[in-house]
């Protein structure tokens, strides 16, 4: 079953004091991390989470200590809770590689 999208005014309040911003029908954050080896470790941790929800985000590594992540909910058109649940999954495994 596809959640129902959130209307501008939610995710505008979940964003409020995030780390994340939309960009159109998406969330993004970028992680600049120690080295090209962390960002592959945190890209491996952020593919677990996804398969724990059977929802995927976009992951780009960029430069050589960039990860960006971003999400939707294609099926849902927009973004929906689970996006925000798993951004804050994503939020406490990134606090586990800062410095």
């Amino acid at each position: 079953m596809t959640p129902p999208r959130l209307t501008d005014d939610e995710i505008a309040a979940r964003l409020l004091g995030s780390h994340w911003s939309r960009q159109g029908a998406e969330i993004v954050r970028d992680i600049r991390l120690e080295n090209f080896d962390e960002a592959v470790m945190l890209v491996d941790r952020v593919a677990e989470i996804a398969q724990s929800y059977n929802h995927h985000p976009d992951i780009l590594i960029h430069g050589w200590n960039m990860v960006r992540l971003s999400l939707t909910h294609h099926a849902a058109g927009g973004l929906t809770e689970v996006d925000f649940d798993m951004a804050a999954r994503f939020d406490a495994l990134i606090e586990q590689f800062s410095h």
